[in-house]
C-alpha cells in the first residue's frame, strides 16, 4: 500500500505517538509504502522549528533526515489549487499524485473533508491504524 503523510501527522508521530507514531512504524518496518516531497519535507522542518516544541536545530534536522530515509521522497510534476481556504495543503495532493498513492494520511479537516482526491482515499491516523488492523 502507498501512503503520503501529512505534515501534522509526521510531527504527532514523532512527538507526541498514539496511531500517528505506529503509522510511522509501519514504513519504517516496510509494512506500507511511505512517499513525501521536497515540499513536504520543508514544511515538516518549518513547523518543528516553533518554539512551542522546544526542539534544538539539531533535533529537527534528525528528524527531516529519518524522513528523508524513511520515506520514498517524489517531485510532483503536476500543481494543483484545490484547497482554497489552505493552499499550503495542496503539496499533500501533489505529493500522493506523483507518488500514485493509495491513501493521504492526514488530520488536517481540509484534506479530511475531500475524502478523496482522484481516487486517493483521504483518512485519519486513526481510521488508518484501525483499516491496517482489520486486514490482519
Amino acid at each position: 500500500m502507498r501512503v503520503v503523510c501529512d505534515t501534522n501527522v509526521l510531527v504527532s508521530g514523532f512527538l507526541f505517538g498514539g496511531s500517528c507514531r505506529a503509522i510511522i512504524g509501519m514504513v519504517s518496518e516496510g509494512k506500507v509504502d511511505g512517499f513525501t516531497s521536497s515540499v513536504l519535507i520543508a514544511e515538516l522542518e518549518d513547523v518543528l522549528v516553533r518554539p512551542k516544541f522546544g526542539l534544538a536545530v539539531s533535533q529537527v534536522a534528525a528528524i527531516a533526515d529519518l524522513v528523508r530515509q524513511t520515506f520514498l521522497s517524489v517531485s510532483p510534476a503536476e500543481r494543483v489549487a484545490v484547497i482554497a481556504d489552505d493552499p499550503d495543503d495542496d503539496a499533500v495532493l501533489e505529493a500522493a499524485l506523483a507518488a500514485n498513492a493509495d491513501l493521504i494520511i492526514s488530520g488536517d479537516s481540509h484534506l479530511l473533508t475531500l475524502g478523496e482526491f482522484r481516487g486517493t482515499r483521504i483518512v485519519s491516523p486513526a481510521e488508518f491504524v484501525r483499516e491496517t488492523d482489520r486486514r490482519r
